[in-house]
């Protein structure tokens, strides 16, 4: 595959500033670098495709970013249903996926095994329909169990050129999918898009501690690079669900020892018979620790917006694994209401 990265060689060290850094050749990071002479001597300019880039963004209205300092916190989760919705909404929509060794987002939107194609445009973005396109390097892989084992050069690279080259035509939103962290692929996103605006981070995490202290150092890496943040999502939630859809078990004694039994027939018949009115009932829990007050205290201590919780809801990680929104129908009850008014408040904050 092409690099596309005119800045950086490939063969560069992990943390190289780019050759038209003016501490290229100087800094720590360049100390055994192949190339450290060489970038120490060459003349030093603007990089063209910046300019490419921001020609490309242009016609991008709005450009959100997903981000979280802790993995597994649902974050491409939310960044597939936050497309799926404002495009149910009418308006024009690109999902980009810069996570380039877990690329997760073309099996949410049921797009695995299809193959990017070019035009003299330039790269064309998979479509789901007509006003949501997407992009990610899951698309280019010969198979999908293949790793990705790139040094940060390389992946700032393709992440330039889906920047550059994709087309994606006049749009209203750019979801922009990152991986967890605070690292090379963040940077690089911020730098490339500098000059043509990112309206600003939405930030996703789970209630509890292990999480937000991760997520709190994505909050300060947002206010260091100047990145507004849009407001904070508390994912995961607690459990929710129709008690129609709990299993039912017990423990019983046998001369084998202790065995689980599943007794959700025997249940479900005997709270029709007996308490029909829990039917309509939603079984709720808490799965991780919030006791610490959760994402809400966080914002408040770090003073940013709390855009509201969703909760763990089984029908929203069913959809997640078939590839499809989980607002066409009713079955994701619990999650589909919450996720439309935090979308809700991201729109208004644009108007």
């Amino acid at each position: 595959m092409e690099n596309g990265n005119h800045e950086i060689p490939e063969n560069a060290n992990e943390h190289c500033p780019g050759p038209q850094s003016e501490s290229a050749g100087k800094s720590d990071a360049c100390e055994g670098c192949p190339n450290q002479q060489i970038c120490a001597t060459a003349p030093k300019g603007p990089d063209p495709d910046l300019i490419a880039i921001a020609e490309r963004m242009a016609t991008v209205k709005h450009k959100i970013l997903v981000l979280s300092g802790k993995g597994g916190v649902g974050k491409s989760t939310f960044s597939a249903q936050l497309s799926f919705a404002l495009a149910s909404k009418d308006y024009q929509v690109g999902l980009l996926d810069i996570d380039i060794c877990g690329p997760s987002i073309p099996k949410m939107l049921g797009l695995e095994g299809q193959d990017i194609h070019q035009s003299n445009l330039g790269w064309s973005p998979i479509y789901l329909d007509s006003n949501l396109g997407v992009m990610s390097i899951g698309f280019m892989l010969p198979h999908p169990d293949e790793a990705v084992i790139w040094r940060g050069p390389r992946k700032n690279g393709l992440i330039k050129q889906f920047l550059k080259d994709v087309h994606w035509g006049e749009i209203d939103y750019l979801v922009v999918d990152a991986p967890p962290g605070t690292s090379d692929e963040h940077i690089s996103i911020v730098q490339f898009l500098q000059a043509s605006g990112i309206d600003g981070a939405v930030i996703v995490t789970t209630p509890q501690q292990v999480s937000l202290i991760d997520v709190r150092k994505e909050i300060s890496f947002c206010k260091k690079v100047g990145i507004r943040i849009l407001g904070v999502v508390e994912n995961m939630s607690g459990l929710r669900q129709p008690v129609l859809d709990l299993k039912f078990e017990r423990s019983v004694k046998s001369e084998k020892g202790t065995v689980v039994e599943d007794v959700t027939e025997w249940a479900q018949k005997y709270i029709n018979k007996n308490a029909p009115e829990l039917l309509s009932l939603f079984a709720c829990g808490e799965v991780f620790d919030s006791s610490r007050g959760g994402a809400a205290k966080m914002c408040d201590d770090m003073g940013v917006q709390f855009l509201g919780k969703v909760p763990m809801d089984p029908q929203l990680g069913k959809a997640a694994e078939e590839g499809r929104s989980c607002f066409e129908d009713k079955k994701c009850s619990s999650s589909a209401l919450a996720l439309l008014r935090i979308v809700d408040q991201l729109i208004a904050s644009h108007e």
